[in-house]
Formats: C-alpha cells, sequence, structure tokens
C-alpha cells in the first residue's frame, strides 16, 4: 500500500483504483475498508503545522530565560505580553456527557470582540491589561506604563513579548527612551507562541467564559471577559497555576510526515 503511505488519499477510489492496475485486484468499498484496517491504516485527517523558529533559536531563547529566572533579583521582575482577540461567538467544545443526551448550546450571530492586551507574571500571577479600542503601539504603551505603576519596589522588569510591529514601534521606543525607564524588551523568537505562557491565560480565559456558554447581547459576553481578568483570575489563581507554567520544550516538525 505504497500510495496511501506515500499520500494522504481522501477517498476509496484512489487506493482501489491503484490495486487494481498495480495487481489485477478488484476491491468494493467496503472490502478496501476492511483490507485498510487489517494493514493498519485509519482514516484521520493531518494536523496542521504551523511555522516555528529554528531548533536552535528556541533552544537559545530557552537557555536565556532559565539563567534569567534562576538569578532573578528580589528588585527585578519578568511578565510575558500579548494581546488577544475574544470573539462574540458561541463555542461549542468537547466534554462528558451521558450516553443518550443530545446537548446543543445557543448560537450567536454577532461579529463584535473584545481586545485585550496583557501580561502575565508567573511568579506572583499578576496580570495587568488595557482595553483598547485597537491594539497598536499606544496599546503596548500604555500596558508598560500600567506594569511600571504596578511595580514601584521593582528596579528592572523584563517584558518578553513576540515581534509584532506595535511591539516595536515609535510608542514603545519613545516610552522606553524616558530617563529612568525600568522596563526591558525580550524579544521572542519568531513563529513561538508556545514560548509565551500567556498563550495558555488566553485558552484558560476561554475553558472559563466562552466554552459552551451563550451570552444574549455582546456587552454581556464584553462584561464577562473582563469579569475574568478582573475578578476571577486574581481570586481563583491557584486553580489556574497548574496550567500556566514555564515549562518551555523545542518545537520541530521531525517527528511529522508533511505534505506536499
Amino acid at each position: 500500500m505504497r500510495l496511501a503511505e506515500r499520500s494522504l488519499c481522501r477517498s476509496t477510489v484512489e487506493i482501489r483504483s491503484h490495486i487494481s492496475q498495480a495487481f489485477s485486484l478488484h476491491y468494493s468499498h467496503s472490502g478496501c475498508i476492511k483490507l485498510l484496517a487489517r494493514l493498519g491504516f485509519k482514516y484521520r485527517k493531518p494536523k496542521g503545522l504551523p511555522r516555528v523558529a529554528s531548533a536552535e533559536k528556541q533552544a537559545a531563547f530557552i537557555d536565556m530565560y532559565e539563567q534569567l529566572r534562576n538569578g532573578l533579583g528580589a528588585d527585578e521582575a519578568v511578565y510575558f505580553a500579548d494581546a488577544v482577540h475574544p470573539e462574540y461567538q458561541t463555542k461549542p467544545a468537547f466534554g462528558w456527557i451521558k450516553a443518550g443526551s443530545n446537548p446543543a448550546v445557543t448560537t450567536t450571530a454577532g461579529r463584535g470582540r473584545v481586545n485585550i492586551h496583557g501580561a502575565l507574571n508567573l511568579e506572583t500571577f499578576d496580570a495587568p491589561f488595557v482595553e483598547p479600542s485597537t491594539v497598536d503601539g499606544i496599546s503596548a504603551a500604555q500596558l508598560l506604563a500600567k506594569i511600571e505603576a504596578r511595580n514601584p519596589d521593582k528596579r528592572l522588569i523584563y517584558m518578553i513579548w513576540d515581534n509584532a510591529a506595535y511591539h516595536k514601534g515609535p510608542d514603545v521606543r519613545k516610552f522606553l527612551a524616558r530617563p529612568n525607564c525600568r522596563i526591558h524588551l525580550i524579544q521572542l523568537p519568531p513563529y513561538c507562541p508556545h514560548l509565551n505562557p500567556i498563550e495558555r491565560l488566553w485558552a484558560v480565559m476561554h475553558q472559563s467564559v466562552t466554552h459552551n456558554r451563550h451570552y444574549k447581547t455582546q456587552k454581556q459576553f464584553a462584561n464577562a471577559i473582563l469579569q475574568f481578568f478582573r475578578e476571577t483570575l486574581p481570586k481563583d489563581w491557584k486553580t489556574f497555576r497548574s496550567q500556566l507554567s514555564d515549562n518551555f520544550r523545542v518545537v520541530t516538525h521531525e517527528k511529522f510526515r508533511v505534505l506536499g
């Protein structure tokens, strides 16, 4: 069955045609399915593989971060930052249900969203954020200012975030050029969201607020999102801590058979 091993055949038609031409054997649709099962084939779809930085760049960042974390002084802090844009859409999600039941969740027709430009300190679980109309350099500078204001005792604050243009634009550069600025930027390798724990915070937020939940209005939806960051996270952060770690690893595509 080299054809099925080399390429992803979407139906038995291609496989049956190949068997017929190569071996002069004729299988029905059901017979071909049974043959494939005996040979160890399953009907699956491939995973989407996002681009990732080279293994060397990922390893270098992880090594740098571990040295930073292990040598962090009492007057220093580390934050991870990014933006998220929850959309006013019902998000059905998997869960355990009793056999025979038929659960459903009402969908929404809106297309609005909430913009959150936020940060996360894994040591204290401080999670400051701003709610801009547009995520841009202005909101990035506002977030940095908020972090400085919340850490008056810190001599140096490391901010780790991605290479978005607004994270290194004129508004951020102007903020960093201030006398006695205490923010030091560290940029993640490109295409490495797995090295930013705040991405996991966004996942926790969706699990807590949007999955299998229906909000009658966009305002109710937005209020629920903001309530999570303002009240739920500060109060119940110990519940989420195990899901928000900095146990980083290098991600590569070596274990996958990448289709052309």
